[in-house]
């Protein structure tokens, strides 16, 4: 089986001997298919190795050596890549870098162009914490639908963090600030190096069975990856998933997120954010009560007016309703009844009058002679107008006549007899174009303009 090629060829030419023509390539042109075979062949690559020649001129790009115990390859980071690195490359470091594998065409060498970089002990527990996000999240640990909200107000709040850290201070003092009233109890725990897992662990699922909190809060403050990994582990996250409360979790800075936070049912940017988020303010919540006690005395007053204004309304409805006051009501409604009555009668006495004359009027409009008066009238105006149009019909139908009478003339064969031609038919009366269709001594028909002449064909 041959080897697949990347950029096929047409057949090279044959010379006239049976051979093939050689077909010579540039050192520009060769560059351009090695670089394309690599870059097809391994277009993207994870490459680990200890750094050497690190440079960065003023164009801003990094340069550097990637070697191991048997072999180095150079690298290129341009500039835009290299700007984002949150570590200073220097030599001897030991990094896991991604790379495109290329041909600096000028000098045909090859050498990587680097598209990340990253520490290769913080790249091996990236990986680690990549891999188990996966496979969390394909178990649906992450699914928001299962997320729980806080309660409104939380009474009592376990806080499960070290016990010694800045973070625990930070919680207390924005908790103690905001919400006075709040029960918090601190639940002690390592929150970095080996015991710290299963220590969390364990605190998770203490808290979750005592059924004393509303809330529980996991925290600590920031740190590097290594620092934080107690909350990447996957003991601690299914404690977090498995809680019988709601748990909260704010694990570093605003820019570190840790599997926990991905499992929790809220995930706070930082400790003093996270304990804004579980408790109210209690200065706002009492302007908030100031508000709605003014709000209540507001809706007494307008409530207390209303029922006054009901109270007078109905006193007057009870002073209108007495017998004396009925009849006199009574009385005047007759009287505004009868003279509604007496007007309705003359009104409609009046519109009848109205209708018989208008009703009159046009049946004197509607009698014969009028009609034939009127039909008379257009009798005389349409007469002219008709012999008119007659007249107008027949001169254009003549004048139409006399044009195609013309203009037939012009095409007829018999015009052109009468310019002094003449048609010659055989005895058959087909008509003869060419001395060819004739034999000597053969009878012809001569026609003229004014008659016919028979003849006979000569030698």
């Amino acid at each position: 089986m041959s080897a697949f090629d990347p950029f096929p060829r047409p057949a090279p030419p044959v010379d006239a001997d049976g051979g093939s023509s050689r077909r010579i390539l540039t050192p520009s042109t060769l560059n351009r298919l090695v670089r394309g075979l690599l870059e097809d062949a391994l277009p993207m690559v994870w490459i680990e190795g200890e750094l050497s020649n690190v440079a960065r001129p003023a164009s801003g790009h990094l340069y550097f050596t990637l070697k191991d115990a048997g072999a180095q390859v150079r690298c290129a980071m341009f500039k835009l890549k290299s700007s984002r690195l949150a570590f200073k490359p220097v030599d001897g470091m030991q990094v896991l870098v991604r790379a495109r594998v290329g041909l600096y065409e000028p000098r045909g060498e090859f050498q990587l162009v680097a598209e990340s970089m990253e520490p290769a002990g913080e790249g091996a527990l990236r990986r680690a914490f990549d891999e188990l996000k996966a496979r969390l999240d394909a178990e649906g640990l992450f699914d928001p639908a299962r997320k729980r909200p806080l309660p409104r107000y939380v009474r009592r709040l376990g806080v499960i963090t070290s016990a010694t850290g800045a973070a625990i201070r930070d919680v207390l003092s924005v908790l103690a600030r905001r919400w006075p009233l709040l029960e918090v109890d601190v639940l002690p725990v390592p929150v970095q190096g080996k015991e710290a897992p299963p220590a969390i662990e364990a605190m998770l699922r203490k808290a979750s069975a005592a059924g004393r909190y509303d809330a529980l809060l996991l925290t600590r403050g920031g740190g590097s990856l290594e620092d934080l990994w107690a909350f990447n582990d996957e003991r601690v996250a299914r404690a977090v998933h498995a809680s019988a409360v709601p748990v909260v979790c704010a694990v570093g800075h605003e820019v570190d997120f840790s599997i926990a936070d991905f499992v929790a049912d809220l995930r706070a940017p930082t400790p003093s954010a996270a304990a804004e988020l579980l408790v109210p303010d209690a200065a706002a919540m009492g302007c908030q009560l100031q508000q709605l006690s003014q709000r209540i005395a507001a809706v007494q007053h307008r409530r207390q007016h209303t029922l006054a204004q009901r109270l007078d309304h109905l006193l007057a409805r009870l002073q209108s309703q007495r017998p004396q006051a009925r009849l006199a009501r009574d009385r005047e409604r007759l009287m505004h009844l009868q003279r509604r009555l007496l007007a309705s009668i003359a009104s409609t006495s009046a519109r009848r009058d109205r209708r018989l004359e208008q009703a009159h009027a046009r049946l004197l409009a509607q009698h014969p002679r009028h009609r034939l008066a009127l039909l008379a009238r257009r009798l005389g105006e349409l007469d002219p107008r008709l012999r008119r149009a007659l007249a107008q019909l027949l001169e254009r139908r003549r004048h139409a006549l006399a044009q195609a009478g013309r203009t037939l003339h012009a095409v007829s064969p018999l015009a052109t007899l009468e310019r002094g031609y003449a048609i010659v038919f055989d005895a058959h009366g087909k008509v003869l174009r060419s001395p060819e269709q004739i034999n000597p001594g053969d009878a012809l028909l001569i026609r003229l303009a004014d008659g016919e002449l028979p003849a006979r064909a000569g030698d």
